[in-house]
């Protein structure tokens, strides 16, 4: 690294005093270090707390070859009623490629609740990354975010590790890390916890690792929802291993609208403890109220080696829709009611597949 040229956001004019406007500070140091060729580093130091009222576009492609940011301090987005920009993102990442982000130290504040009250206007996501190839992302802490809080889509080969996101129950489509449009992505030993879906996997994903998270609160780690407004979506190739879910309102689930083409295909969901979590396994292929026929192919699907406590008595729903689902496979199941009274309960609507070592037993699962 000691060649590598640091671009420090200070130097650029941001004030760090967390009351001025740091966007064009961190646009200008960035313009600075995706132009300079070799190693180059934006750095948000650890003294300050940097305010944005208007987002930031971070543009590829970049001459430089190895790219890092280096968040040290804080970065905090403004309220709803001071903010000035566009309300679809705050830090959008497009079209760099070899970025480097670590988050060590550092953190960013969504300051969610101003915009959680109107639940029908537009809410940004906190962190965006479009067209981004050979991304790493690393200890990096995102709270209280409008809306989502990681958004990926278009991009190959990313990881995101050791990765902290928190926002209370309550608050509305706050997903934790939602992937479209991409592949070869791992997701690794980090902590989630939204008032939607931890992880959501959606149209024209393939070959996504989830391993080592801890969900919760949240809507637990979905496939979908896929088929919107008859969209054709395709998802694939998905593992999630080595997880948990902890009083969630879903844990593994697949979720599909009624008439929209495409599958969702070999799809893994290994080792995963459950505590209180209410439908720790679902599949829900009717996610509205239409009635059209057809709709997302679902196949493939193997949920193996769950243990823990359901929050209820509905442990495993495989609500199919007319076309079925096929190829599914219940293996090493031991899911427990938390209801005194109620034992838990296996629900098969137009599923076909096996069960083996299944607790609950799941009689209604079709050959």
């Amino acid at each position: 690294m000691g060649s590598t040229n640091t671009y420090n956001v200070i130097d650029y004019g941001a004030t760090g005093d967390g009351k001025t406007d740091d966007s064009q500070a961190f646009l200008s140091a960035w313009q600075k270090t995706c132009s300079t060729p070799g190693a180059s580093t934006l750095v948000i130091p650890s003294k300050g707390v940097f305010l944005l009222k208007k987002n930031i576009i971070l543009k590829g492609p970049c001459q430089a070859t190895n790219m890092n940011i280096q968040l040290e301090g804080r970065i905090t987005v403004a309220s709803q009623s001071a903010w000035v920009g566009d309300k679809s993102m705050i830090i959008l990442i497009t079209n760099v490629n070899g970025l480097t982000i670590d988050g060590s130290g550092g953190s960013i504040e969504g300051f969610g609740s101003s915009w959680w009250p109107c639940k029908k206007c537009p809410r940004p996501s906190v962190l965006s990354f479009n067209s981004c190839n050979g991304l790493s992302v690393s200890y990096l802490t995102i709270r209280n975010s409008p809306q989502a809080h990681i958004t990926i889509n278009g991009c190959v080969g990313a990881t995101f590790s050791n990765i902290i996101i928190q926002s209370p129950s309550d608050s509305p489509n706050t997903d934790g890390i939602d992937i479209s449009s991409s592949k070869n992505i791992w997701i690794k030993d980090s902590t989630i916890a939204s008032g939607d879906d931890c992880i959501a996997i959606i149209g024209d994903s393939s070959y996504i690792n989830a391993t080592g998270i801890a969900c919760g609160p949240g809507h637990g780690i979905s496939i979908g929802s896929l088929g919107r407004n008859q969209g054709h979506d395709k998802v694939e190739q998905v593992y999630v291993y080595n997880c948990s879910f902890t009083q969630t309102t879903n844990g593994a689930r697949i979720k599909t609208f009624q008439g929209g083409p495409g599958y969702a295909k070999n799809i893994i969901y290994e080792k995963i403890t459950l505590t209180q979590a209410y439908n720790p396994i679902i599949i829900n292929q009717n996610y509205t109220d239409l009635t059209s026929d057809g709709g997302v192919q679902v196949s493939g699907v193997t949920f193996r080696g769950f243990k823990g406590t359901s929050a209820d008595d509905k442990a495993i729903t495989l609500a199919c829709g007319s076309q079925g689902c096929f190829n599914i496979v219940l293996d090493q199941i031991s899911i427990t009611s938390s209801l005194s009274g109620k034992p838990a309960s296996c629900s098969c609507i137009n599923a076909h597949g096996t069960a083996t070592s299944t607790d609950p037993n799941c009689a209604s699962l079709l050959k």
